[in-house]
Formats: structure tokens, C-alpha cells, sequence
């Protein structure tokens, strides 16, 4: 079992910055990549952005290439968020998720986390 939990979340102004973080616990947490889902109101699970176990890969939705960047330390089995340059479109409940391999579909992931809320004013 792993477990994820969220923070960070909050309200900013256009073109403003938030960093997310996602905990994780459990004793095979480090070898699952890490992924960060978002959920607008009345949309389905996106993918964001994805590290692999080791973090020597990261991937990216074109949505958010340039303006985000994912990271993870293994030592504290964090995984961290840093969102530049948000727009209102970015608005939404951002979720933390393990796979045990790359993939960018919901159906891959094997643990969620409950999420984080992001608002993103104009």
C-alpha cells in the first residue's frame, strides 16, 4: 500500500505561482513513479505531469510545458509541483497518483491521493 496525501493547493492571481507537494508513505513508495492529475468541475482526470521512480525522466501535458515543473526527492518521498505563470484554465483539484510504471491515463495509476484545490483568479 501507498499513501498520498496533498498540500499547497490555494488561490492566486493570474500569472502568479504555486508550489504543490505530495507526501508519500508506505515501503515501496520511492520505486512507484509520481504523477499530478487535475479535475475541473464537470471535467474528467487530465494528466499533468509525471516523474519516473529514479526522477531521471519527467514528462509533461503541452498544457502546462514551460510553465511547470515536477521533481521528487526519494530521501523524503516527496513529489513536488512548482506552477509558474498559472492561468485561469489551470483551476482545478490537483491530484497526486503512483503507478508502478510511465503512463499518463488514470487507469494506470495505482494510488491516488484526495487532492488539493487550485483557483486561479483573473
Amino acid at each position: 500500500q501507498v499513501q498520498l496525501v496533498e498540500s499547497g493547493g490555494g488561490l492566486v492571481q493570474a500569472g502568479g505561482s504555486l508550489r504543490l507537494s505530495c507526501a508519500a508513505s508506505g515501503r515501496t513508495a520511492s520505486f512507484y513513479a509520481l504523477n499530478w492529475f487535475r479535475q475541473a468541475p464537470g471535467k474528467e482526470r487530465r494528466f499533468v505531469a509525471g516523474v519516473t521512480w529514479r526522477g531521471s525522466r519527467t514528462y509533461y501535458a503541452d498544457s502546462v510545458k514551460g510553465r511547470f515543473t515536477i521533481s521528487r526527492d526519494n530521501a523524503k518521498n516527496t513529489v513536488s509541483l512548482q506552477m509558474n505563470s498559472l492561468k485561469p484554465e489551470d483551476t482545478a483539484v490537483y491530484i497526486c497518483a503512483a503507478a508502478e510504471g510511465l503512463g499518463s491515463i488514470p487507469s494506470a495509476m495505482s494510488y491516488w491521493g484526495q487532492g488539493t484545490q487550485v483557483t486561479v483568479s483573473s
